[in-house]
């Protein structure tokens, strides 16, 4: 069995993928870990030099790697959606379900965060904001269950995840 997240960042893709993968008994994959080691170089070092398009296309490629393997959890980048190729090898290899959280929400989990190169802009909220709203419809067509994870904590959006699993 796999399980693909998908979401906006800060929406707990990374905490509530840890424990579902403990909690089932499966390995926990991070689609920008898996970049960032084959690439030998941080996300932001790759979007400051070479684009948004190219870390895209490695993000792309990162998935193609992943459809012969079995018995992971994926937290997957938040704009991944954006392409229907990645949501079609999605589909190939697990359930798809969506951790989604208020803009709000998003923007306190994520603005001490440095790391993240969306965010360097002059108004965080904002941007926040404008991509979820161009993101929502992607989102939604891609996933197959979601998830508010606004207020509730991971083990609870855990749990839930894994009673959804079992009832399909």
């Amino acid at each position: 069995m796999n399980i693909i997240l998908i979401g906006f960042m800060g929406s707990g893709k990374t905490v509530v993928g840890q424990l579902l993968a403990k909690e089932l008994g499966l390995d926990f994959l991070d689609t920008d870990e898996l970049i960032e080691k084959s690439e030998g170089r941080k996300i932001s070092e790759i979007f400051r030099v070479e684009g948004e398009e190219h870390f895209r296309d490695l993000e792309t490629e990162v998935l193609k790697t992943l459809q012969d393997y079995d018995n992971f959890v994926l937290s997957t980048g938040g704009g991944m959606v954006l392409r229907q190729a990645n949501v079609d090898i999605f589909k190939t290899i697990g359930p798809v379900i969506l951790l989604w959280a208020a803009p709000e929400t998003i923007f306190a989990r994520v603005q001490k965060e440095t790391h993240r190169p969306l965010l360097q802009v002059a108004d965080p909220l904002a941007e926040i904001k404008k991509r979820l709203e161009l993101r929502l419809p992607f989102y939604n067509a891609a996933a197959d269950w979601q998830v508010d994870t606004g207020q509730k904590d991971p083990g609870t959006i855990a749990k839930e995840i894994i009673i959804w699993l079992r009832s399909k």
